[in-house]
């Protein structure tokens, strides 16, 4: 990637992949603050791709350990299946203050890759349905289009049934 791709990108995401030499792509947009539409759709949208192509961040607890599910926009997480996904009997959704203090990123940009923790992380198997998926490049209106082989390694995720239907 050259010199220009990551002053372009600069967020911790970006750095991460170009440390780690992942092929990725930038699709920043512009984020509308007054948008009715989640983060996700709206990064959908703008795309112009699937919502269960565009994956969200989200941070739980699970048995009081602070995780990640990454899971389509199009859906939610599912915590009992997450808890599972860990080897854990509960789990809680953290507040958005202890997801932005652990990851490094605001709500609504947190990317999973490239945070200040590194946390246990897992991805809804749906993922290995697209040749490209897309996740937040760490800001609102910045999205990382990658091979999902590659979003799994870099993460150190595993992949679980993790997602429901909204």
């Amino acid at each position: 990637m050259s010199r220009k791709h990551a002053a372009g990108g600069a967020t911790p995401a970006v750095h991460a992949l170009l440390e780690a030499g992942v092929a990725h792509t930038l699709h920043p947009y512009a984020h509308d603050p007054a948008s009715d539409l989640s983060y996700g759709l709206e990064a959908a949208a703008a795309l112009g791709v699937e919502p269960d192509q565009v994956f969200k961040t989200l941070c739980a607890y699970v048995d009081g350990r602070l995780c990640v599910g990454i899971v389509p926009v199009s859906g939610m997480l599912d915590l009992k299946a997450m808890a599972h996904a860990f080897g854990g009997k509960k789990a809680e959704m953290a507040p958005p203050t202890d997801a932005e203090r652990a990851t490094g990123y605001v709500v609504g940009g947190i990317s999973p890759i490239g945070q200040r923790k590194a946390l246990p992380t897992a991805i809804d198997e749906t993922v290995e349905l697209w040749d490209t998926v897309y996740v937040s490049g760490g800001r609102r209106g910045l999205d990382i289009g990658l091979a999902p082989a590659d979003l799994i390694a870099v993460t150190r995720a595993v992949t679980a049934g993790i997602a429901k239907d909204s």
